[in-house]
């Protein structure tokens, strides 16, 4: 139903000093990854720190990329744990512009595989916009089972999963089941190369942010059937995979960090994420040497 391309980016969200969204710098971001490597961009996932934007925000946030990239995949986030606010929110994303949803594993409140379903279906039921299924149990505390997965795809805008399960052979398990018509993403950059070889169609990266060309180049040759080709880039690519989040920086951080120090502005994270430690940017230079490029 839709293909939203290979390289998406899951943006940041720029911030003032005093903490107030930032437009103007998310509108620039957006422009800055489409022209190094990103077929799109998704907007107020878990990178872009949507658990404390509000519902307005969100909105304007999308209005905002929208207008920036006007010929490239715009999918909003817009998931909750609260079914009636995901509906609200999801088809206030549609309006203001997106190609398409990305929706949540409901978090916190750990619903039952039943409870999962009718959550997603009632969001679908809010758009005709296609839908993304957001899979990531290490931050909601639920894993959306095969069976319930697979009953998903039998609604007509349920079209892909971001995978971020970290269970490549789940995901593999599923994707010999499941129809062709759905979009697989990773959602772990580092397990990107794998979940290709598996029926993956792409990633929604972290990552990408600074290594949306490499990552591009290295999806293509893995479809071209250049695997070594392939295999080579993605072992060039770990110290970025690695840079990502850490115990003491987690996501966000360290790709706020590395933008900063490429010259595009984008600040700091909102509370309660807390302050980067002072040698996160020593780390994010040892990235950069990593990938040969001068700093």
């Amino acid at each position: 139903m839709s293909d939203f391309g290979r390289v998406l980016t899951a943006m940041v969200t720029p911030f003032g000093d005093d903490g107030s969204l930032d437009l103007a710098a998310a509108q620039k971001l957006a422009k800055y990854l489409v022209q190094n490597g990103n077929d799109g961009v998704v907007v107020a996932g878990t990178t872009g720190e949507a658990s404390t934007l509000s519902h307005g925000e969100q909105v304007d946030l999308i209005s905002a990329v929208r207008e920036a990239i006007p010929n490239h995949s715009l999918v909003a986030g817009a998931g909750s744990n609260d079914t009636r606010a995901a509906v609200e929110l999801t088809a206030k994303a549609a309006a203001a512009g997106a190609d398409g949803i990305l929706s949540v594993t409901p978090y916190y409140n750990r619903p039952s595989q039943a409870g999962l379903a009718a959550h997603f279906q009632a969001v679908a039921a809010a758009t005709e916009l296609p839908v993304i299924l957001y899979d990531i149990p290490i931050r909601t505390g639920r894993k959306i089972e095969i069976e319930t997965l697979l009953s998903l795809f039998e609604v007509p805008n349920i079209v892909g999963v971001k995978d971020a399960s970290a269970d490549p052979a789940g995901s593999a398990a599923f994707l010999a089941e499941a129809p062709e018509r759905v979009q697989f993403y990773s959602g772990d950059d580092s397990l990107t190369l794998p979940l290709l070889s598996v029926g993956a169609a792409g990633v929604i990266g972290v990552a990408t942010h600074w290594i949306g060309s490499e990552m591009k180049q290295m999806i293509d040759a893995f479809f071209e059937g250049r695997v070594a080709d392939a295999t080579a880039l993605n072992a060039k690519l770990i110290p970025s995979f690695v840079y990502e989040s850490y115990d003491d920086a987690p996501n966000p951080a360290p790709t706020k960090t590395m933008l900063e120090l490429l010259g595009v502005t984008v600040g700091p994270c909102r509370s309660p994420m807390g302050f980067p430690p002072a040698d996160l940017v020593d780390r994010a230079k040892a990235v950069l040497t990593a990938l040969g490029r001068p700093i």
